[in-house]
C-alpha cells in the first residue's frame, strides 16, 4: 500500500468561477504531476469539446481551462491508497483540502462529492453550488462518452 500520498496543487486564478474536484490523483497522475494524466481517462477529451480547444500539450489545456473560467482541483489533500481507484482510499487516512470561495463546484464523480460533503461541507463559511458529474474514470462504464460528454457541458452553464 502507498501511504502518505499528497495531491497537485490547485488549478486557479483571479478568474476562475467553477471549480472541478476530483478526489486524489491517480497513480500516473501523482507520477507526472499532470491531472488526469492516464490516457484512458476522458477528461481532456471532454474539456477539448466542452470549452473548445485542440491542446495536446498540458500547459496549454490548463491555459484553456483558466481562460473558460474553470479550474481544478481534489477534495483530498492526502491519503493512503494503492493504485488509482477511489475505492482503494483508506477511510481514516483522508485529509481535505482547504478551499476557496468560489462559488459553484462540479464533482467528477461519487467520491469526490461524498468525501467533500463529509469532510469539507461542515467546516465552510461560504455559500456554494454543487453538482455531481459522471466520473471521467475509464472504470465509469454506466455512461458512453456521449453521455459524459453531455453532462459535463454543465460547466459551461453558469451565469
Amino acid at each position: 500500500m502507498r501511504t502518505g500520498l499528497t495531491g497537485l496543487p490547485p488549478v486557479v486564478d483571479g478568474g476562475t468561477r467553477v471549480l472541478v474536484l476530483g478526489s486524489m490523483p491517480g497513480e500516473l497522475s501523482l507520477h507526472l504531476q499532470q491531472y488526469y494524466a492516464h490516457p484512458r481517462n476522458v477528461f481532456w477529451r471532454i474539456m477539448s469539446e466542452v470549452v473548445g480547444f485542440d491542446a495536446r500539450e498540458y500547459e496549454q489545456r490548463l491555459a484553456a481551462l483558466r481562460a473558460a473560467g474553470i479550474g481544478l482541483w481534489d477534495v483530498l489533500r492526502t491519503c493512503d491508497r494503492a493504485g488509482s481507484l477511489d475505492a482503494a482510499i483508506v477511510e481514516g487516512s483522508m485529509e481535505p483540502n482547504e478551499f476557496p470561495g468560489i462559488a459553484r463546484v462540479f464533482f467528477n464523480g461519487g467520491k469526490a462529492e461524498q468525501v467533500f460533503r463529509r469532510m469539507v461541507l461542515p467546516r465552510l463559511r461560504v455559500q456554494m453550488e454543487f453538482r455531481r458529474l459522471p466520473s471521467t474514470s475509464s472504470t465509469n462504464a454506466r455512461y458512453t462518452l456521449g453521455g459524459k460528454l453531455q453532462a459535463w457541458r454543465a460547466v459551461l452553464d453558469v451565469g
